[in-house]
């Protein structure tokens, strides 16, 4: 078995592992922005599902003051 390697191999693996090292960082960042999105995206959800569990609190707060005001008339 000879220790010399083919040129063409040498090189196809130089390129192979330039091209993943050369695309990780884009990966990482892309992977970064859509971890924020989906975070931002739960934390507007809350936000929404707050407001309507404030909404229905706000409509029985009105009714009962509404039935008050009925009672004393």
């Amino acid at each position: 078995m000879t220790d010399t390697v083919n040129s063409q191999i040498t090189d196809s693996i130089t390129q192979s592992n330039t091209n993943v090292l050369g695309g990780s960082p884009a990966q990482s960042m892309g992977l970064v922005y859509q971890t924020m999105a989906h975070s931002i995206s739960l934390a507007m959800q809350n936000a929404v599902a707050t407001q309507s569990a404030m909404q229905q609190i706000n409509v029985a707060v009105v009714s009962t003051t509404c039935k008050k005001i009925v009672e004393l008339a």
